[in-house]
């Protein structure tokens, strides 16, 4: 005779993840989103002054600053790498551009008599189309930004030197360039590009600043290149596994070496514009702002084991610190403060995602 099915066995703990496992708190970017929010409630009620129009356009302006070169050392940490360079690459990419920009613009410098001249009664006259002595200044700086992404890729992916050790010799030898090509003084923009060149790095486009939407559209392209090309998916297998990675197929050399190189060209890219908000390029430019970028790629999310980070997390934690520096200005508390908490949020965003994982 024969006997009805049994009714199928289910598993009510398959499938279903935890309250923290999911939805916002699926990632580390999730609690820290969460944190932003909580502080900015906070900082309403603390300040009256720190919603205002004007204070929201500088805290847009300035986390900015530094969140173009954390989207590129966010990309370097998923691949499991590091770079420690970025803020001398900052300073010498915006150094070239701007004794580039000036000795285009001088008449009678070497390579000026393709742009500039003298007329007989003695006013300088600009021979060339408006933008193009910028144009070029800016390809200038990110040239040699290139040069050094190629370097240290080509040590780190070739000769297999340790990404920390060859960074940490890049940061040297490049802020000693900057001193070199410069004597140690700053350079200024100078020439008939200049007003464009201030407009471009400086100024307000929809009535928001320039830098923040260079932001948002790099950070829109990074997103899609990491989530929907061969490129991105490269990146994550790497930072996930190199070996297995190498073993599937993945060109691992070529793709890190790409990889440093974008961080390079973010970082200088970055240092141009922050020479235009300063109105100059001084020697000492972005001196320890290594420390900043990577700080904000690791509380946004990018795990420096690799494998894990992403555009959104890098804006988030770049936007962390610079509330927290917003809301000590604006409470009046001592500026010294800011470096001590930045290591404590650190510590915190580490303790957490550690934590997390060890309860799924």
């Amino acid at each position: 005779m024969a006997t009805p099915l049994e009714s199928p066995i289910t598993f009510s703990n398959v499938g279903k993840a935890r309250w923290w496992q999911s939805g916002l708190f699926a990632s580390q970017t999730g609690y820290v989103l969460l944190a932003l929010a909580v502080l900015f409630v906070v900082m309403n009620f603390a300040s009256p002054y720190f919603f205002t129009q004007g204070n929201m356009q500088n805290v847009a302006k300035n986390f900015s600053f530094i969140a173009i070169a954390t989207l590129g050392v966010t990309l370097v940490i998923i691949i499991g790498g590091i770079d420690l360079s970025v803020g001398s690459m900052m300073c010498f990419s915006a150094m070239i551009t701007s004794m580039v920009m000036t000795q285009l613009s001088t008449p009678g410098a070497p390579g000026a008599e393709w742009f500039v001249h003298l007329a007989d009664d003695g006013k300088t006259v600009i021979a060339n189309l408006p933008g193009l002595i910028l144009l070029i200044s800016v390809l200038a700086g990110l040239g040699v930004a290139l040069i050094v992404g190629l370097v240290n890729g080509f040590c780190i992916a070739v000769l297999g030197l340790s990404p920390f050790v060859t960074t940490l010799g890049m940061l040297s030898i490049v802020r000693g360039l900057g001193y070199v090509v410069s004597n140690g003084r700053g350079s200024f923009p100078g020439g008939p590009d200049a007003d464009y060149f201030y407009a471009l790095t400086s100024g307000v486009v929809f009535g928001m600043p320039a830098p923040f939407i260079y932001l948002v559209v790099l950070a829109v392209a990074m997103a899609v290149v990491l989530h929907h090309t061969g490129f991105g998916r490269h990146v994550f297998a790497i930072g996930g596994n190199e070996k297995a990675a190498a073993l599937t197929g993945i060109p691992v050399v070529r793709v890190k070496i790409e990889v440093y190189v974008i961080c390079a060209l973010a970082a200088g890219l970055q240092g141009i514009i922050v020479s235009g908000w300063l109105g100059s390029a001084p020697a000492n430019m972005a001196t320890s702002y290594e420390l900043n970028v990577i700080a904000a790629a690791v509380i946004g999310g990018a795990n420096l084991a690799g494998g894990i980070g992403g555009p959104l997390g890098a804006i988030v934690g770049c936007m962390l610190l610079e509330v927290i520096r917003n809301g000590l200005v604006l409470a009046q508390v001592n500026s010294y403060w800011q470096q001590a908490l930045v290591g404590v949020i650190i510590i915190a965003a580490v303790l957490v995602d550690r934590v997390r994982s060890r309860m799924a």
